[in-house]
């Protein structure tokens, strides 16, 4: 196969980035909106009670089948992995009612004028799941393949159709929002289904013609056709019926037999992932710990305070999770691999770690001083009046540098690990999750919402440990140390450290007087900040550089 693994790995990144930023732009203003025009309890429906089922049904349906399948192109039969993404399908089915009963009959809403509205959104969600799910295989095959323009088109189309559809019914009607937020989740979805499918009989159709010299378009100029079409001899799907499912003689002959058992680990491991990843809105739901009003203004602050993770971690650890798996075979130690792709993927991890480390200090060292101010022109000076809104961005710039780290090196871990390792840590996972649930719930009562973050720091901590030791371990036969790269710079945290100073210094004088200059003082010392850290990775910026705007694939060397 021809086409460069890391570059699509690294398009799909910026590209994600991107589309976080603007998903979350779009996200931030219509929250505010609805902050000052609807009010609290319904911010903490949607965003709390809504999303958090979909969360539940999305992840524990579809994460095991595409983690699973994602890794194992070579060696199962298009027919065996498309037929095991499509069992994601029916299980979503089941999810769907199993969860929405609990969430309609056994967590309390509180809000009996939001009943039937809550009702409905609870039915839309689990619909916007199902129709997604049945979308699975070909994005699938998109990501397998490097469709990347077509994900980075299709999420753009989605952000929009969703956008405009949850508006033009909250304004025509403010009492309508979690009716507007209903119909927006399954119209956006629903699109987006059909757009994959449009594409792919538009790309199958035109396959042949190209091969032939014969494709020519009005809307697209030959050299994008030359993108989609070269490099493609192996892309053997020649008709929409062969996404679909198709039983093939035999469960033996329908099924991959290590496909279902890597497929039955993640799905293992996906349910106490979820348990860890949404821990504190599971039990905001369960128990009286806080009102619908408290738990949005967690969600408003825990939004705000996880803005870098979701902008720029969780698209590098999806691409990432996606390059390793290309790069290392979960079944051999290293050493017995191609020590070209063992070294590039060594390499790529240390860098990284690297950047996710300095991202994650620098959110930390501008939070401290920054989080009232973000906050003030949020919500107001009445929404930070209490003091907890603060402490809690605060709180979550701490936990930003643990994201960072945990997300990258367990992202890398869950890539590499065998079926056996994988059944393992999943006990591992169990005790994990069991622990940050009791204390999520004690250090709540104890501190209040504030002990969502503690817990969830402690919990981080923990499985970080656990995934340096496995990488380390995993490394210990060669000779490749690819977490020296969590070693940040010297010269970069002097910089921080001054840059720190100056910044708690310009709050405390001019904060209260001149929001501006404190902003702008700010920016002078992210632009120092940043610069220094250019400085001492001359080699990685000039390397990434080369990659987007020169076009060279030129191998990442270890400077």
């Amino acid at each position: 196969m021809g086409r460069n693994l890391l570059m699509s790995s690294l398009e799909n990144a910026s590209f994600n980035i991107l589309l976080q930023i603007l998903f979350r732009c779009i996200t931030f203003i219509i929250n505010a909106w609805v902050i000052r025009n609807v009010g609290y309890e319904v911010i903490g429906i949607m965003n709390v009670r809504l999303l958090l089922l979909e969360s539940t049904i999305l992840f524990l349906s579809r994460e095991p089948f595409h983690r699973a399948c994602i890794g194992q192109r070579d060696e199962p039969s298009w027919k065996q992995i498309i037929n095991q993404i499509w069992l994601s399908v029916p299980l979503s089915c089941v999810l769907s009612l199993v969860f929405v009963y609990i969430w309609l009959y056994m967590l309390p809403l509180g809000h009996p004028e939001h009943a039937i509205q809550y009702e409905f959104g609870c039915w839309s969600v689990a619909l916007s799941c199902i129709l997604e799910l049945c979308s699975a295989n070909m994005a699938l095959v998109a990501q397998l393949f490097c469709f990347v323009k077509l994900k980075v088109i299709l999420d753009t189309l989605h952000i929009f159709v969703r956008t405009i559809l949850f508006l033009s019914i909250i304004l025509y009607d403010r009492s309508l929002a979690l009716v507007a937020f209903s119909v927006a989740q399954v119209g956006s979805i629903g699109v987006i289904v059909l757009a994959y499918y449009c594409f792919f009989y538009w790309y199958i159709k035109c396959k042949p013609l190209f091969a032939k010299g014969a494709l020519k378009s009005r809307y697209l100029p030959n050299s994008v056709l030359e993108k989609l079409y070269s490099n493609m001899d192996d892309f053997n799907f020649t008709s929409l019926k062969d996404f679909l499912p198709k039983y093939l003689g035999s469960l033996n002959a329908t099924f991959n037999k290590k496909l279902n058992t890597l497929t039955l680990s993640f799905a293992k491991q996906g349910v106490v992932k979820q348990l860890l990843t949404e821990g504190e809105k599971y039990v905001m739901s369960i128990s009286p710990v806080m009102s619908f009003s408290e738990q949005a203004t967690y969600d408003v602050v825990n939004n705000l305070g996880s803005l870098a993770a979701r902008f720029v971690f969780r698209p590098i650890e999806d691409s990432s999770y996606f390059y390793f798996t290309q790069m290392v075979n979960r079944d051999l130690p290293l050493y017995k691999q191609d020590q070209n792709k063992i070294q590039e993927s060594c390499i790529v991890l240390s860098q990284i770690c690297k950047t996710v480390s300095s991202i994650g200090l620098i959110v930390l060292v501008f939070g401290l001083s920054y989080s009232q101010t973000l906050l003030v022109l949020y919500g107001g000076e009445a929404f930070v009046a209490s003091g907890l809104p603060v402490q809690l961005l605060r709180s979550h710039c701490f936990a930003i540098v643990l994201m960072a780290i945990n997300g990258i090196t367990e992202c890398y871990t869950f890539a590499t690990m065998t079926s056996a390792q994988l059944n393992s840590y999943n006990y591992l996972m169990v005790f994990f999750s069991i622990s940050f649930l009791l204390l999520s719930y004690g250090l709540t009562y104890i501190l209040g919402p504030v002990g969502f973050i503690i817990s969830n720091c402690i919990n981080m901590i923990a499985r970080i440990l656990h995934s340096i030791h496995f990488i380390n371990n995993k490394c210990k036969d060669t000779d490749y140390r690819p977490l020296n790269g969590l070693y940040v710079g010297k010269i970069f945290l002097c910089t921080l450290f001054v840059a720190g100073c100056i910044c708690k210094i310009s709050e405390n004088k001019f904060f209260r007087h001149s929001v501006i200059t404190h902003i702008a003082i700010g920016a002078v010392c992210l632009m120092f900040v940043l610069l220094s850290w250019a400085y001492e990775n001359k080699a990685l910026v000039i390397k990434t550089y080369r990659k987007f705007v020169g076009g060279k694939e030129e191998k990442i060397s270890t400077d």
